[in-house]
């Protein structure tokens, strides 16, 4: 494949408007912040306190704001306003290139690690890619026909990705309506009289960490998890990043967690929960509920927890950093409805979990085949 220079077919000319001169006036603006909606935001010149950047309908917008994130918009030119973009964008406009074409190749890997190599700042939101160095980067040659084509498909394929996770939480709403309808909006904020303190109805455990210098405690074959690993749609862990040896299990008296343990995170980030489904052992960032079954089911304790991760991350106490302690979380109350009623709702989440599998493993295809064609295209 043959490649030209991004200043090389880069054809616009940068031309700045101070929207503050024309109050009245409304303007489609295309902002960093607002990027992750998918659409621009209408404001009044009078309220746009700086400069922007004069742009239209195709014109390619490539972030130099933390290029990790990797954002790249397409100017949609949704209405009749005039179209301006911040300076925290670098525009990008060719009239013979499918701007989406443009816009696939700067989301690919590739270009993408050209655009994290040349960046300054000391890290995070504070790092920008140098204009100057991108303008240095290869764009490939491609007939307009063939680029059409591979948009084509490109978008096609992410449609379908986009359908899947649209499905996946639509199910989770699902979930969480149906917890909603059948037991109510707990807050356990305003614990009710009738409500058990989890040490009632479980056992709060909690882990640890062996000596990191003593290499023959790691690499084994007992899992072993951290808060970290935790994201916030996982519900049930069946494996850990790290995994520890006998050794050290004895060497700090780990208690390993059954399956059908709650998984709560202590530490920061705080509130976060899981349910184990294989047998485990975790750090001390956890306090871990082993519930008893004949009271509470595991699952209706997870969603319980997860509602309320805003007050269980205020629980918790510390000057250097927040914990919440194993006394708190055993007098956290909890409502416990009957068990035949939790049971349903367990069954139910069992229903949606198996629809969840299959939209997932389609998902997991859907990704798979669009990574390999990005490799293919773009390299």
């Amino acid at each position: 494949m043959k490649y030209k220079k991004l200043k090389e077919i880069n054809e616009y000319v940068s031309k700045s408007i101070s929207p503050m001169a024309m109050p009245e006036q409304k303007f489609e603006m295309y902002s960093v912040p607002i990027y992750d909606t998918g659409h621009p935001e209408y404001l009044f010149g009078s309220e746009i306190a700086s400069n922007k950047l004069q742009v239209q309908k195709n014109d390619v917008l490539l972030c130099k704001i933390n290029p990790r994130i990797n954002r790249v918009w397409v100017v949609a030119d949704e209405s009749e306003y005039p179209c301006i973009a911040s300076s925290e964008w670098i525009v990008i406009r060719n009239s013979e290139y499918n701007p989406e074409f443009l816009a696939w190749y700067f989301r690919s890997s590739k270009f993408q690690q050209l655009m994290v190599s040349e960046v300054t700042g000391i890290g995070g939101s504070l790092t920008r890619a140098q204009p100057k160095a991108i303008a240095e980067y290869p764009v490939p040659i491609v007939e307009r026909t063939e680029q059409d084509k591979i948009v084509n498909v490109l978008n096609k394929i992410n449609s379908v990705i986009t359908a899947r996770k649209t499905e996946l939480q639509k199910l989770d709403d699902l979930v969480k309506s149906r917890f909603v309808e059948m037991f109510g909006d707990y807050n356990l904020s305003r614990s009710e009289k009738d409500w058990m303190k989890i040490c009632d109805i479980g056992k709060v455990v909690t882990g640890s960490t062996p000596k990191t210098s003593e290499s023959e405690y790691w690499d084994g074959d007992k899992k072993w998890i951290t808060p970290a690993e935790l994201q916030d749609d996982d519900i049930y862990i069946a494996d850990t990043e790290r995994k520890i040896t006998e050794e050290g299990v004895d060497s700090c008296s780990l208690c390993e967690l059954p399956k059908g343990t709650v998984l709560l995170s202590s530490r920061a980030p705080i509130g976060k929960v899981a349910i184990t489904s294989v047998p485990m052992y975790c750090n001390q960032g956890f306090k871990n509920i082993i519930c008893n079954e004949e009271l509470i089911r595991p699952r209706y304790l997870y969603e319980v927890l997860y509602l309320n991760k805003g007050y269980l991350n205020s629980l918790g106490r510390g000057a250097t950093f927040k914990e919440i302690s194993k006394k708190i979380v055993e007098n956290i109350c909890i409502p416990v409805p009957k068990l035949q009623d939790q049971n349903h709702y367990v069954k139910f989440c069992s229903k949606v979990d198996k629809s969840k599998v299959a939209v997932q493993k389609s998902l997991d295809e859907m990704q798979v085949l669009f990574d390999a064609l990005m490799q293919k295209y773009f390299g």
